[in-house]
């Protein structure tokens, strides 16, 4: 070893030694080499309370077992403590003396053993990370009691490492939930620029991302950074946006990054702490507590560990009058100088001998309320006693040639030690069971811990929730009924969002150029919906539903129909009834003048079928008023149809009648009676045609209700499906061929004699109902929804009140105003002349 050899601080002999490593001083002093000199030994200054509670905390552990009868009896352990100074490079020199011994002198003959079997410690994943990497091919095992590094569980680097506190793949993963929990999903970060910040934040931003959590930043810093540094890592804190802060932070990186926090008035950020100082009882001060007020985060169990306030109260410089670190320590606490003393550095200026209290003294060192590392480090020192008690037991396994000398104090070496740590098992006094898994990593459960204020204005970490990774991941995280304390000491918690959340009934868009969690607001489109708060995508609602008015929810899409309730069925039905009203008036009056010349020169069978057919046409229109089934569907086409065909048989019969009356010899005769079988054979194979053809419509292809979902977006429009589009075209085909022959005799019949002019009123009559029809078939095609069979009714009205008033008419005028001209001369008066 080149240069002076490094001494531990604390020491005792015993029949097997275990070393510990603790950064019991927080800053390192190191010169350059002049390579004209043996190199200086590392000046380590700034002693941690903190750290030298865990030194003695190790050491009550070991004067404890030493006293069990239980646990290795008839051995005693001795221990060997070095200060890492919190630097890698102390650390180094740690471990190599630890190895090694403090010998200047090397021996001809290497005896194959350690100074040391096992090891506790760093406080830093970086140093722990050095130390493992020297001992590990000694196969010495290293128990850590706060290294939380996720990379110390690899095996094949790292084959003696072992740890008591959790892994930060565990905590990462228990921060990113906590966050998601509250609803944070635009945050900051600051990590320490070592292995345990940038590795555990690695874990944490790729489950937060996972979890939708976007990071406005990421800054890395280290204790040695310059101030200018540190200043620009704070500014990048300042101008961000983020309310919510999580720090991935050594002690000694939040020490630094605090000062200037507090320098540059930083306030009102939520801080997230991660387990190396959220619950640090020395950051808990009235200036610290303004800005970390309400602060959360993660930290292993507290537990009490009985006699080890009374041990740490006799700690005292007369134990060892010559250690420089309890002079140190005594100093410290008491804020004086020992006298007599050599040192001419001490900044303290009043004198004490020794015999202060220290129970009278509050600082972190004798504050043993929140015994969390510390029980860390009691708990490893158990560990190995267990392992070394297993070995010297021959318990061990998979060892072999060594097991020869198992039971052998002497003889024992690191490797046996390891074998036996991987399998240990045992459980504490106070009930908790020890073990480690196959990468040496302890279970990982944690209590959620919130900065609040007691009743005396004094800051204290309240537990707030559980989290637990060997559960479920759904039962994980538990958070506890109690009320929480945020930023500021505020009881409301912090919105930290790039974007406020997108309410139901709209969904996100990205924004280009900026994370996911930035993004603007956009309606749904109609017909589709977000029902949850923050929808990626809106959803497209059911065929036969549509969206409300806030695109929230889905709702039935409103039935259309032409329904006698509304206005339009209520006129439509009033003008069919009307219709009907006329239509048995007019066969009422030609009943009752049946007897009269104009009665029964109208040729009487056929004008009472007509009106028949006339009344059947007007009620036929009130099937396609009221909402589509199966039977109305059938019966409004094939009842509108028919009762047309046997109306145009009427008609065209009539016409045939009134040119064989016009052609007939005898003039007594009105209608020559050869002509009635005929009429009626005419009548009735015109419409039993029309009969056919319906019949054929409904076998092969029947109308049927159907839903047109299609027309309009946001109704559904009952309607009846026709089934077969021939078939329809069909019937209103054979009426139409009906009506041009009627109305071709008719045009044909049109210079009678003007007493007997029915001819001219059936042309008219016939010459409305073509245009009505020709006119209603573009209007059918293009009327939209219940329009299209409110124009249907419409051309079966306007026909039918054209046929009634334009046949009927004359004649009821002249049997009612001109009962005069109802005489068998007058009609037939000029046609005989002029014949």
């Amino acid at each position: 070893m080149i240069g002076k050899p490094e001494y531990p601080l604390l020491s005792k002999d015993g029949d097997i030694i275990i070393g510990g490593a603790f950064s019991i001083h927080s800053k390192i002093h190191f010169e350059m080499p002049s390579f004209r000199e043996k190199p200086h030994r590392l000046m380590c200054t700034s002693l941690n309370l903190r750290e030298f509670r865990f030194a003695q905390t190790m050491i009550f552990a070991i004067e404890e077992i030493n006293s069990k009868p239980s646990l290795l009896p008839n051995i005693s352990i001795g221990y060997q403590i070095f200060d890492s100074c919190g630097s890698t490079l102390a650390s180094m020199r740690s471990s190599v003396a630890l190895i090694n011994g403090q010998e200047l002198t090397a021996e001809h003959i290497c005896s194959g053993k350690t100074a040391v079997k096992a090891i506790i410690g760093e406080s830093e994943s970086s140093s722990t990370i050095v130390l493992s990497r020297i001992t590990g091919p000694f196969r010495i095992p290293v128990i850590s009691h706060f290294a939380t590094c996720a990379c110390l569980s690899n095996r094949k680097q790292f084959p003696s490492f072992f740890r008591t506190i959790p892994s930060d793949f565990h905590q990462s993963r228990a921060l990113a939930q906590l966050v998601k929990h509250f609803g944070w999903t635009w945050i900051g970060a600051v990590r320490s620029d070592n292995d345990y910040g940038n590795n555990g934040m690695a874990t944490f931003v790729e489950v937060a991302e996972r979890e939708g959590v976007c990071i406005e930043y990421s800054e890395a810093m280290s204790r040695t950074n310059s101030k200018e540094k540190i200043a620009k890592v704070v500014e990048v804190i300042k101008k961000g946006t983020a309310k919510v802060l999580v720090a991935f932070l050594a002690q000694g990186e939040m020490d630094v990054l605090l000062e200037e926090i507090i320098r540059q008035n930083v306030t009102g950020l939520q801080w997230v702490g991660s387990e190396s100082w959220i619950t640090a009882r020395y950051l808990a001060t009235r200036i610290v507590s303004k800005v970390l007020g309400g602060a959360v985060g993660f930290t292993i169990s507290k537990s009490k560990i009985p006699g080890l306030k009374e041990f740490l109260l006799k700690v005292n410089p007369s134990q060892n009058p010559s250690n420089a670190l309890l002079r140190e320590f005594w100093e410290m606490a008491f804020g004086c100088r020992i006298f007599p003393t050599i040192s001419s550095k001490t900044e303290y200026e009043k004198f004490c001998n020794g015999s202060e209290n220290l129970s009278n003294v509050s600082n972190e060192f004798t504050d043993v309320s929140e015994l969390r590392i510390s029980n860390n480090v009691y708990k490893a020192i158990y560990a190995i006693a267990n392992a070394l008690h297993n070995t010297l037991a021959c318990k061990t396994s998979n060892i072999a040639p060594e097991t020869i000398t198992c039971g052998t104090k002497d003889l024992i070496v690191s490797s046996q030690v390891m074998h036996s740590l991987q399998n240990v098992n045992f459980t504490m006094a106070s009930g908790e069971m020890i073990y480690f898994d196959k990468n040496g990593d302890t279970m990982a459960r944690y209590e959620l811990i919130n900065w609040q204020k007691n009743g005396a204005g004094e800051t204290t970490f309240v537990t707030i929730g559980h989290y637990d990774a060997s559960l479920p991941n759904e039962q994980q995280f538990v958070m506890n009924s109690i009320n929480i304390v945020w930023a500021g000491d505020s009881h409301t918690k912090p919105s930290s969002v790039c974007s406020e959340s997108c309410q139901p009934g709209f969904r996100q868009a990205v924004m280009k150029g900026r994370p996911v969690c930035c993004f603007e607001c956009l309606r749904c489109p109609s017909g589709e919906i977000s029902s949850t708060t923050d929808s990626a995508e809106c959803i497209k609602c059911p065929l036969e539903h549509w969206s409300n008015e806030n695109h929230s929810m889905c709702v039935l899409k409103k039935v259309e129909f032409l329904s006698f309730e509304e206005n339009m069925g209520i006129l439509l039905t009033a003008f069919s009834l009307t219709g009907v009203s006329l239509t048995i008036a007019v066969a009422l009056m030609f009943y009752h003048f049946i007897d009269t010349p104009l009665v029964k020169a109208s040729n009487t069978e056929l004008s009472f079928l007509l009106l028949f057919s006339l009344s059947l046409c007007f009620l036929c229109s009130l099937t396609f008023i009221g909402q589509p089934t199966e039977w109305s569907c059938m019966l409004r086409h094939t009842a509108f149809g028919i009762t047309f065909a046997l109306c145009m048989s009427c008609v065209l019969a009539r016409t045939i009648a009134v040119v064989m009356a016009f052609k007939a010899t005898v003039p007594s005769t009105s209608v020559p009676q050869c002509t009635l079988p005929l009429q009626r054979v005419s009548v009735f194979c015109c419409t039993f045609f029309q009969v056919i053809i319906c019949t054929v419509w409904l076998v092969l292809a029947p109308p049927i209700p159907y839903k047109n979902i299609t027309h309009s977006l946001d109704t559904i429009i009952l309607e009846c499906d026709l089934g077969s589009a021939i078939g329809f075209w069909a019937v209103l085909g054979y009426i139409g061929l009906l009506s041009v022959c009627c109305f071709i005799l008719a045009f044909l019949a049109r210079k009678l004699p003007d007493n007997f002019n029915e001819a001219k009123f059936i042309t008219f009559s016939l010459l409305i109902f073509c245009a009505v029809w020709i006119t209603f078939i573009p209007a059918y095609v293009s009327s939209p929804g219940k329009f299209t069979v409110a124009v249907e009714i419409f051309a079966i009205l306007a026909s039918s009140f054209g046929l009634l008033f334009c046949i009927f008419t004359p004649k009821c005028y002249i049997i009612l105003l001109k009962p005069e001209q109802n005489t068998r001369k007058h009609i037939i008066g000029k046609n005989h002349n002029k014949s």
